[in-house]
């Protein structure tokens, strides 16, 4: 079943074109890596498809429907929810306060009975590391990444798109969150990923895209796409 696709989706700064026609189709149960050069466009991709910087050309459809240019909190409620390379928490907030505000608002009134459990249970999943009244401004980036993922599943998404979780861990932090992605996707929850960590790639991913200057230039199964000379070729030189 496909969940999401793009159609020649194209996003424009200006004279600058960030994201040039890629098209591509994400199916239920995917692991799917969003991969490329530092600079490629991938941030700019998953923005235009999530509704925070909408695209200049090209459509977006999630699970049939034409969602092209909604708006964040529309796709939110229309089931795809995300991470963010660098996390933007509520500073003054405690991490159970800060969960809870996407479990209320990220879901339709009634769906959740226990706001207040519904995201202990979140912060438990994603194993986060402090106590849940720790304020925000006081957690590393490694715990905020955390807080972040908690709070992009407390909206019950069918799709998530992780934007760099892995950047700065360690090597045992990259395995627990091997883990957790493993676990996120046995709950029925499609992945769209973007990672420059190939052991984590290689790892988990079923299925790569990788642009380069906006640019598709690879698509398939992820021993296909990693072993192709032009992806070898857009991270080498």
């Amino acid at each position: 079943m496909i969940v999401l696709e793009t159609h020649n989706l194209t996003k424009r700064f200006g004279g600058l074109t960030a994201v040039n026609s890629v098209s591509m189709t994400l199916y239920e149960g995917d692991i799917y890596g969003l991969i490329g050069p530092n600079g490629a466009g991938k941030t700019t991709f998953i923005n235009a498809i999530s509704g925070l910087n909408p695209p200049t050309e090209g459509t977006v459809k999630l699970f049939g429907k034409d969602t092209t240019g909604l708006t964040p909190e529309k796709m939110c409620r229309n089931g795809l929810s995300r991470t963010f390379q660098i996390p933007s928490p509520f500073p003054k907030m405690t991490a159970i306060e800060s969960v809870m505000t996407a479990t209320i608002f990220g879901n339709k009134a009634g769906r959740v009975k226990d706001p207040v459990e519904h995201s202990r249970q979140m912060l438990a999943f994603v194993e986060f590391p402090m106590e849940e009244t720790v304020v925000a401004e006081q957690l590393n980036t490694v715990q905020l990444k955390r807080l972040d993922l908690a709070r992009a599943l407390a909206s019950n998404p069918k799709v998530l798109f992780m934007d760099e979780m892995a950047s700065g861990l360690s090597e045992g932090e990259l395995k627990d969150i091997m883990g957790i992605i493993k676990k996120i996707s046995k709950k029925g929850i499609t992945i769209l990923m973007i990672e420059h960590i190939m052991q984590l790639i290689m790892a988990v991913c079923n299925r790569l895209l990788c642009i380069q200057f906006g640019t598709k230039i690879a698509e398939g199964l992820t021993e296909e796409v990693a072993n192709d000379p032009k992806v070898t070729k857009a991270y080498l030189g």
